[in-house]
């Protein structure tokens, strides 16, 4: 009984990958392919199944485009909606 325990837990185990870290070039590649400008796409090494776009109002075309990406590569898209202070 202790052995079939031991085996599902292990095939669970093997199911579950861990995400992986993307590079700043990669993240600023799909940020440019999606209508996003350069360092608005970013992957916390803390969180990292958590890919967080930084740009105020997004549209739904952008959203949708990191939210497929994520999905793609086992991730979680997170949108933050900051309003930046205007320039000048």
């Amino acid at each position: 009984m202790r052995a079939a325990a031991c085996f599902t837990i292990l095939l669970l185990s093997a199911c579950v990958t861990p995400a992986r870290m993307h590079d700043e070039a990669q993240l600023n590649r799909v940020a440019l392919g999606c209508g996003l400008a350069l360092g608005e796409l970013i992957q916390d090494e803390s969180e990292k199944k958590l890919l967080l776009t930084i740009r105020s109002d997004p549209t739904l075309q952008q959203r949708a485009c990191v939210a497929r990406w994520a999905k793609r590569n086992g991730l979680k898209a997170v949108f933050l909606n900051i309003k930046f202070p205007p320039e000048g």
